[in-house]
Parts: C-alpha cells; structure tokens; sequence
C-alpha cells in the first residue's frame, strides 16, 4: 500500500478520501491548502500526492510545478468536469495522472495502484529541497534564495528560471529547453523572454558581469556558482 498526501480544501472531500483511503490500508496526511500542502509533502515524503486544481491560497497548477522542483513524487490531479485544458496543462507541468470530479473511490485506488507501478526504480529517490551552491542557497519548498547570507527577493518565474538552471548546474540549457521548462509547452521561440529574465536575474543577484549566469551566445546560459567564494556581498 501507499504512503498517500492529499491536498483539497473541501472537508467533506477529505473526510471521505481519508476514511476510504486508510479502508483500503493506505496512511493518509491530508491539507488543506497549497502552502500546507508543499509542507507536509516535504515532511512526509508521500509516494502519491492527490492534489486538487482549485486551491485557496496557491492555484494547483503551480503547487504540482513547485513540488516537480524538488521530487518525482507520482501526483495525481482532481479536476473539474470538462476542465480538459487544465488537464493538459496539469500534465505538461508534471502530473502524472487526473481524475475528473465526480470520481468512485475505486478509480481512484485503480489510479493509485497505476501510478505506483510506472514509477521508476529510482523514482524514491527524491531531489533535496535545499541546494547550496557556491554563495546561492535555494529554497525550493519555500521559494527563498540567499546570495552571501542575504535573501534576494525573486518572482515566481524569476525562481522557476533560477531553478532550472541550479538543477542543471554548470551545464548550457537552451531558450527552447528553459521555455519548455519555466513557460510551459507552446513557448519555443520566444527567446527574448528568456534574455529578459535573466537580465533581471543578474541585477538582483549582483551578477552584472554575468559570472554566475554565463551566456552561451545564440545558444542559451547556464550558471556557474562560484565553488570558493571569497567576494563580499554588495
């Protein structure tokens, strides 16, 4: 059986998914929000998060994206009637399966036991929810990043971008695979989002010269953390 999260903010929904849950002889945590939701996946490490779209606090679409940061977690999206783009863009942003309210208890276990069996062998293995790289240390539950000590306020996509490039640490990412990535699927060749970004990312990470985020010229970046730091922070 699963170590199984679910995030809704319906208590009746809840109570219900609970009680037929643990029947099943599933553990059950719940929350009832997205930021609460974030946490305990943290803290509980599920094997499956159900998570519904419609939130109070943090839309379900960036809670699946935030969590895919840091975990491989299999996630399963509760969506509503006929939403299908929400399902497709619920997909793109890593979930791996939905279920379309009103759902039976019993598609939802078969969902359960699907999705346990296509994880990967490594899938358990979860990405850290802290990466300290050089002076930049990163939050990727909370969204707080710290250069030299100090926080560096950043937007969403101002982190999303972050991200991506500290997962894929010294290595060049193109536009098209930081589009794909930050933007989602339909962007590609709008470039100058990127090169926009970035430039904000410099500035406020005091990396005008372009030392942390180098450029690959028509190519893409990539970020270089400096391994011994001895620059003090401005």
């Amino acid at each position: 059986m699963a170590k199984v999260l679910v995030i809704d903010d319906d208590p009746s929904l809840l109570r219900a998914l609970r009680l037929g849950l643990k029947s099943g002889g599933h553990e059950v945590t719940t929350a009832v929000n997205g930021e609460s939701g974030l946490s305990q996946a943290a803290l509980s490490s599920p094997d499956v998060i159900v998570l519904d779209m419609g939130l109070p606090d943090i839309d379900g679409l960036i809670v699946c994206r935030r969590i895919r940061q840091w975990s491989e977690v299999a996630i399963i999206v509760l969506s509503a009637a006929g939403d299908e783009d929400r399902k497709i863009a619920a997909l793109n942003a890593g979930a791996n399966d939905y279920v379309t309210k009103p759902f039976s208890m019993a598609e939802l276990e078969a969902r359960i036991r699907a999705v346990m069996r296509n994880r990967l062998p490594d899938a358990e293995e979860q990405m850290p929810s802290t990466l300290s790289l050089g002076s930049i240390e990163m939050d990727l539950i909370h969204h707080e990043v710290r250069r030299h000590g100090i926080q560096v306020e950043l937007t969403s996509k101002e982190f999303s971008l972050l991200s991506f490039l500290a997962r894929h640490v010294g290595r060049t990412c193109t536009y098209q695979m930081i589009l794909g990535a930050v933007w989602g699927v339909g962007y590609g060749d709008e470039s100058q989002y990127v090169h926009a970004y970035v430039h904000r990312l410099r500035q406020k990470l005091n990396d005008e010269a372009g030392e942390l985020i180098q450029t690959t010229p028509g190519v893409g970046y990539s970020l270089h953390p400096e391994l011994t730091d001895s620059a003090t922070p401005t």
